[in-house]
């Protein structure tokens, strides 16, 4: 009997990899042969220690990921591969097509094609597995708002934070920060254009008030995960500036000092997610829409520099155990035979 492996979380600190039958498509269904899928080392180590909230819903606008953080559950939302069987109501030029989908670590899935994101021909599977950091990173520019000659700081270059930094030295600002505590990270931040800094130090400036504050920034991003950095983050936007927290923190709670600098600053908080368009740009621009800048920018930005471990499916256990120590990896991925 041909069989999947399947990542599957069945209590905090604990996952495991199934092996089940490998899936027959509906008539009105493909399935898709895994090659990679990509671990998000933030929000997957708050699943796999149990910090998220239990009530809240996985991904409502992921079809594959229905239900809440409860467990057991299957997570993951970053597949590529390649078709190898269609129903019979499926035209048959999608057998053999590359495709990207949103959906858990597994060897092999079912999906409608409506479901899928058929990749160019010429698309690398191993860029093409950090869409979803990357569609974030679109989505967090377009939440930032960022205007021609503003200057940028940028806290954390995970690979969210480094796509973003890639995204933003593209553009024509005065300036674009990283603060990052990690070298290794800091030196991929300055290969793409960027200012890199251990911390924020080096941007304080004595000032009394917002207005005499040439050192803070137009325009700043939280991209830690770390709810401590937030006021870090507020000190350095300046007068009428704006701070996006692209960061989920879980369970975790924030702490911020409002009494000082925030109080007359006159800056926006703003939250960035990339489950929904902001709604001042649903007027015209779909998920789709964005996509498509998703899939454009891939040759250009190359998201797969940033892979740094690769790990078989099977190994999926001491993946997540590995993550939860606190190891450093940017972005490893899961590769399957």
């Amino acid at each position: 009997m041909s069989t999947r492996y399947r990542v599957q979380f069945t209590a905090p600190g604990q996952a495991e990899v199934r092996t089940e039958p490998r899936p027959v498509p509906a008539d009105d269904e493909v399935r898709v042969r895994t090659q990679y899928s990509a671990v998000s080392p933030g929000t997957e180590r708050l699943v796999y220690e149990g910090n998220v909230p239990r009530g809240l819903a996985a991904d409502a606008s992921i079809d594959a990921l229905e239900g809440d953080f409860s467990y057991p559950l299957s997570y993951g939302y970053a597949c590529v591969g390649t078709v190898d069987a269609v129903g019979v109501e499926v035209p048959p030029n999608w057998k053999g097509a590359s495709v990207f989908a949103f959906h858990p670590h597994a060897s092999h899935f079912v999906a409608p094609p409506d479901a899928l994101l058929r990749l160019p021909e010429a698309t690398p599977l191993r860029d093409a597995v950090l869409i979803p950091s990357m569609e974030t990173a679109v989505t967090l520019v377009m939440d930032g708002h960022p205007l021609p000659g503003a200057s940028v700081v940028v806290f954390g270059q995970g690979v969210v934070g480094l796509l973003t930094t890639a995204l933003l030295t593209r553009r024509p600002l005065l300036s674009v920060t990283a603060v990052e505590p990690v070298a290794a990270r800091r030196a991929l931040a300055a290969s793409m254009g960027a200012r890199a800094l251990a911390s924020s130090n080096a941007l304080n400036r004595d000032a009394e008030d917002a207005d005499a504050a040439p050192g803070r920034a137009d325009l700043v991003y939280e991209l830690t995960g770390s709810p401590s950095v937030l006021d870090e983050a507020v000190a350095q936007t300046g007068y009428g500036g704006r701070l996006v927290v692209g960061s989920w923190y879980g369970t975790k709670r924030a702490s911020l000092g409002l009494g000082g600098h925030f109080h007359r600053s006159r800056m926006q908080i703003v939250s960035s997610q990339v489950s929904t368009i902001a709604p001042q740009h649903r007027g015209r621009w779909t998920k789709e829409r964005r996509l498509g800048v998703v899939v454009d920018a891939l040759s250009e930005v190359q998201p797969s520099r940033l892979i740094s471990d690769e790990w078989d499916i099977q190994d999926a256990a001491a993946l997540y155990e590995e993550l939860a120590g606190g190891t450093s990896m940017l972005q490893p991925i899961f590769v399957y035979d």
